[in-house]
């Protein structure tokens, strides 16, 4: 029995958006095609959806009772990532990380580690008009590596449109009465806030899962991480 992938040396990953009428501008599901002349036992999961995996804004969306799922927004930058962190209804800045590359992907893996987080919902920076840009490119690239690591432990990662948040970041923290320097110290972790308060009062819908191609790296996000004994009591 003879079974390839198109395309399956090109990228360890690909994404799938909430919205699924929505064009893909660099990898998308379709790209991942199964050819063979007989059927494949182990079919390549491409059509795994937001609905197979749900963010947990979608989840809460439809289960009210829905207890747990914290979950860990990202403002990518060149040398500054802000953090926030939503645990219940309640979202927070967190911290602003100067780290890049391993060090930071270590970083959050950590954070998310000690603060109980199961998702990371990242910033994906947008035009005006709401098309993607070279930035865009460089957050893809950054959250699809990213989402391989974080898919070992069940975790997963999504891609929300961070268009305009810094603004919103900078009028919240003036509003709270911050003073400048202090706003521009932590303008980053509230642009993840923005992040975060924007994927939830959307449901979800709108993000993209980044989905790694390695089948067990699927079945695991499917599965999702060890269920929490506080969550979930014998």
């Amino acid at each position: 029995m003879s079974c390839s992938l198109s395309n399956s040396n090109q990228l360890p990953f690909f994404s799938e958006r909430a919205s699924t009428n929505l064009p893909f501008p660099n990898f998308t599901t379709s790209s991942f095609q199964l050819h063979s002349d007989k059927p494949c036992r182990r079919r390549l999961r491409a059509l795994l959806s937001i609905q197979e995996i749900p963010p947990n804004a979608l989840r809460r969306k439809n289960d009210p009772l829905w207890r747990g799922g914290f979950s860990l927004g990202v403002d990518l930058g060149l040398s500054r990532s802000g953090i926030a962190l939503s645990k219940g209804f309640t979202v927070r800045p967190l911290t602003v990380l100067e780290l890049r590359g391993q060090k930071l992907e270590l970083r959050l893996l950590e954070i998310a580690e000690n603060e109980e987080v199961d998702e990371f919902i990242i910033g994906l920076p947008k035009s005006w008009d709401g098309k993607e840009t070279p930035q865009s490119n460089k957050v893809r690239s950054v959250a699809g590596r990213f989402a391989v690591l974080a898919a070992h432990r069940g975790w997963r990662v999504y891609l929300q449109d961070e268009h305009g948040t810094s603004t919103e970041a900078t009028n919240r923290m003036i509003d709270m009465g911050l003073n400048k320097s202090t706003r521009q110290k932590k303008v980053d972790a509230y642009a993840a806030v923005m992040v975060l308060e924007r994927y939830f009062s959307m449901f979800g819908e709108g993000a993209e899962l980044v989905l790694p191609k390695q089948l067990d790296l699927q079945e695991k996000l499917q599965r999702g991480p060890p269920m929490d004994i506080d969550f979930y009591p014998e």
